[in-house]
């Protein structure tokens, strides 16, 4: 509506039709709802911005919707009728989740839209190595993925959500060969240890010993590589081994990926693909794509004189050979439309030249790859190193937020039960890291701080799950007055003309800015833009309560405005705690 009489005043003052600019949010809720930037239109028109600002201003008339136009400088500022606004807004926010008293019952949340609507999008994360338990770094992998795999749905996008499970190759071999060499036969059950832990620990065993000395190291690899052969080559007693202590990890991980939420479609294994990406070497030698080395590996070369390893000079596979079979199999499976891939930073030069390489042998659907990587996440003393055993265990982190938040919760509830804790305290912990590091840009690096990310106090997930708690505990104390609810849902019952505090409409304005948030995490596959937006308006929702009573205000208008208000807050502040992939809690 702004837009149109905007157009119709310019129409009528400069007798052309532009492109009218883009709606913009003044910087203080008091000079208006809306405004518009008459910088394109000076320079379009041969004026100022602000002689531009000032014609509009005068060109264009209240009405029952647009209450006052402003010029400021060079802006054009407007008041839209608050009770239609809200009307507007919040009818929007319960229609799509079903009201306020329901708890949020709709088909499609606030914000969804259908821009990606007929479009396959594969996205790819965790691939886990089978040697080792989860670490903190496969932690934001996974929950990276996770989210944007929500955040594109929420558009429409078909999301096919995808783990290629690094089940082979030299460093499988290490951990064997070490369990062969010293483990006497002990188990995950015998040693009482969670299976990926245990052969995690068979892989740094390797290294100590091969730290021993020069000749120790020299002597494992060349038995490791061996091993490596004979796998390859189907040795009966080796397959049964790498059966045994993949399946150790297997069982190990699926309890990790409960804890944390992680969901797949599909599993693609490394020993099922490397086959298919040595026929594709196979095709690439012929085509004179790829070469043989004087040593017997397979490579090419790309810009530069870099040379890039296919297989090795016995034969076997390495990492980019088994990629080659994964690319080509999803695309032969599934009609993508793009394969997203979600690695550390420290990959993203191996994306390139694999992507480069999949270009130079003529794939069509080479061009719909692409990589999103994240930055490292540090540890107080450093990066953590797989193969010294210094890491951030994945289990021991979610533990360790899970007694974090059990002693707050205990402080600030000692009548609740253990079960009651424990329920509560796993929500809250496993959703402070979720946040934590869902908070920043994907691309930049984080020095990981459990005691800042369990806080109920700044920019952490405890206290938007606080924010929606406190939202849930008006409705259940209207409800115990007797408040009808129904009247809530029904917005045209509801004068929110009455609404007009400056908490209110900051309030108002986030709601409004949602979907537009929503739309941008997307285009630029970043959730943080999300947490930060949900931050704002748990902590403007916050002030509005310690300033704006909602069952005790003056009037009983003014009561189920604010309800209302209180309503879609707690709906919005769960849809993007879901697209985090967050839980949330009634009560805190």
């Amino acid at each position: 509506m702004i837009l149109t009489k905007t157009e119709e005043a310019i129409n009528k003052n400069f007798g052309k039709k532009p492109k009218i600019p883009d709606l913009i949010y003044p910087p203080n809720v008091s000079f208006g709802d809306f405004a518009i930037g008459c910088f394109s239109l000076a320079k379009e028109f041969k004026k100022s911005p602000e002689e531009i600002s000032k014609n509009l201003s005068e060109a264009i008339k209240p009405d029952e919707i647009i209450k006052e136009i402003q010029a400021v400088g060079p802006y054009v500022n407007f008041k839209i009728n608050k009770d239609l606004l809200f009307k507007e807004i919040l009818g929007e926010i319960f229609s799509a989740k079903g009201g306020p008293a329901s708890g949020g019952s709709g088909k499609k949340n606030f914000g969804n839209s259908e821009i990606g609507e007929g479009k396959q999008m594969m996205i790819e994360y965790l691939s886990p190595n089978t040697n080792k338990p989860l670490h903190l770094g496969h932690i934001r992998n996974g929950v990276l993925g996770m989210a944007i795999s929500r955040l594109l749905k929420s558009v429409g996008y078909k999301i096919i959500k995808a783990n290629l499970i690094n089940d082979r190759g030299i460093h499988i071999c290490k951990s064997m060969l070490a369990w062969q060499k010293w483990g006497n036969g002990e188990t995950p059950k015998s040693a009482g240890i969670k299976g990926d832990h245990f052969v995690g620990q068979w892989y740094v065993r390797y290294y100590k010993e091969a730290d021993k000395s020069l000749e120790a190291k020299e002597q494992l690899e060349k038995e490791a590589q061996g091993m490596l052969q004979k796998w390859e080559a189907g040795d009966s007693e080796i397959i049964k081994l790498w059966k045994m202590m993949n399946e150790w990890v297997y069982q190990g991980f699926e309890k990790t990926y409960k804890e944390l939420g992680l969901e797949f479609d599909v599993l693609n294994y490394e020993s099922e693909t490397y086959k298919l990406g040595k026929e594709i070497i196979k095709t690439g030698l012929k085509k004179g794509v790829f070469v043989k080395a004087e040593d017997g590996a397979v490579i090419t070369e790309l810009e530069n004189n870099q040379k890039i390893t296919l297989l090795r000079q016995d034969g076997t596979a390495v990492y980019v050979t088994q990629d080659l079979g994964t690319a080509k199999l999803r695309f032969e499976n599934y009609q993508l439309d793009e394969l997203i891939h979600i690695t550390g930073i420290e990959q993203d030069f191996y994306f390139k030249n694999l992507f480069k390489i999949l270009k130079m042998l003529g794939f069509e659907w080479a061009g719909k790859l692409r990589h999103l990587f994240y930055g490292m996440v540090n540890l107080p003393d450093g990066k953590m190193k797989s193969r010294e055993g210094k890491v951030v265990d994945a289990d021991d982190l979610i533990s360790e937020m899970k007694n974090l938040a059990a002693e707050e919760i205990k402080k600030r509830h000692p009548e609740l039960s253990l079960s009651e804790i424990n329920e509560r305290a796993g929500k809250i912990g496993v959703g402070a890291i979720k946040f934590y590091l869902l908070r920043v840009n994907p691309k930049q690096e984080i020095n990981f701080n459990p005691k800042e990310s369990i806080s109920f106090d700044g920019f952490t997930g405890p206290y938007i799950q606080y924010a929606f708690a406190r939202a849930s505990s008006i409705f259940q104390k209207a409800e115990k007055k007797n408040l009808s609810m129904s009247d809530i849902n029904r917005l045209d019952s509801v004068d929110f003309s009455v609404l007009g505090d400056e908490k209110e409409l900051i309030l108002l304005r986030y709601l409004i800015q949602f979907p537009e948030k929503i739309k941008l995490a997307v285009e630029e596959f970043n959730p943080s833009i999300i947490a930060e937006h949900i931050f704002e308006i748990a902590k403007a929702f916050n002030n509005f309560y310690a300033f704006c009573p909602v069952l005790s205000a003056e009037s009983e208008n003014l009561i189920k405005a604010r309800l209302a208000l209180v309503g879609a807050i707690a709906i919005v502040l769960k849809s993007g705690l879901d697209l985090l992939g967050i839980e949330i809690l009634e009560e805190m």
